[in-house]
């Protein structure tokens, strides 16, 4: 079995929330380095499913739940990658499989709206999850990272009325003019990883952010491996290094992403009437060097900031001491 997707290309239905695993013993991990908040996201497939924020400490994923099923999560299709030294001969009855991909997602699409519009006694559970996306109560989040994918996603999104929010877009860089006026959300790939192409800039996943930043791009950081999100914060000073502000880059670990995720009426910034959702650090929160976290907060509770790899740190310390 493969745990983190579903068969099949289109399954907007399909809840993430409902496989968060709140005892998994890499969560302690992640928020005894200050990640409070997170986003389950599913992945597989073209239409993946819907994602939903939680809090990181709790004893299931209803308690959990911070906001449900906040998103619908598609991956654009891909541009075909050459193989070979020479061309493929071109055939006039050939049809490309990238505009074909795009095309049936079209006709998924105008269904989906179709079925949106009315009220059917019979339920479609795949547009049913999509009509979230009509309303405009649920947000489109577009998983690609090619100039021409970018650009004809947030086209094709806005065909249907949507207001996407991008995912990974390592080249967004070269686009951030035609994303500041269409008034798309970037959420970033990791910024320590190498450059999209052999003839980049090797510091171009540096940049971006400040590169956005400045056109006024709304960014925020991400990481979506399996455990290495507590070093979310690393990234963002990393690319202060480069040129972003330092109170951007807070901002896009905090503000930024709550408003992008719906969810700033709660959290992202410390004001009456908010969750006390905060952590306290020793040292500056954006230094691997320097950051020691020592108190943790999810709505004004304090947390537990023990884990796995302290409990074993303690184990050997002990042992080789002796």
């Amino acid at each position: 079995t493969l745990d983190v997707s579903d068969v099949g290309a289109y399954n907007p239905q399909l809840r993430s929330i409902v496989a968060y695993n709140t005892d998994s013993e890499i969560l302690p991990t992640i928020r005894s380095n200050g990640v409070l908040l997170a986003q389950v996201t599913p992945a597989g497939g073209t239409l993946s499913g819907s994602s939903s924020v939680v809090q990181l400490d709790a004893w299931n994923w209803e308690d959990a739940a911070i906001r449900t099923d906040d998103g619908i999560h598609l991956n654009w299709p891909g541009l075909p990658t050459p193989s070979g030294l020479q061309p493929p001969a071109p055939d006039a009855t050939r049809q490309d499989p990238y505009e074909r991909d795009v095309q049936q997602l079209g006709l998924f699409f105008e269904a989906a709206q179709a079925y949106a519009k009315q009220q059917s006694e019979v339920k479609n559970l795949k547009f049913e999850a999509m009509r979230g996306l009509f309303d405009h109560k649920t947000t489109l989040y577009i998983h690609t990272g090619n100039v021409k994918t970018i650009r004809e996603s947030v086209l094709f999104a806005e065909k249907y009325g949507l207001q996407p929010v991008l995912v990974g877009a390592n080249d967004a860089w070269m686009l951030a003019d035609f994303l500041k006026t269409h008034n798309i959300a970037v959420i970033l790939s990791p910024t320590q990883r190498l450059p999209s192409r052999d003839d980049e800039d090797v510091d171009q996943p540096f940049k971006t952010a400040a590169q956005l930043h400045e056109k006024g791009v709304l960014i925020a950081f991400s990481d979506k491996s399996a455990w290495q999100q507590r070093n979310v914060a690393f990234q963002a000073g990393q690319a202060v290094g480069f040129g972003l502000p330092k109170e951007a880059a807070v901002q896009a670990l905090t503000l930024n992403t709550a408003r992008i995720l719906g969810i700033a009426d709660r959290c992202g910034s410390l004001a009456i009437g908010k969750d006390a959702t905060l952590f306290i650090s020793e040292g500056d929160a954006l230094d691997m060097r320097s950051c020691q976290v020592t108190a943790a907060f999810i709505q004004g509770r304090e947390i537990n900031l023990d884990n796995k790899h302290k409990q074993l740190y303690r184990r050997f310390e002990a042992k080789y001491k002796q």
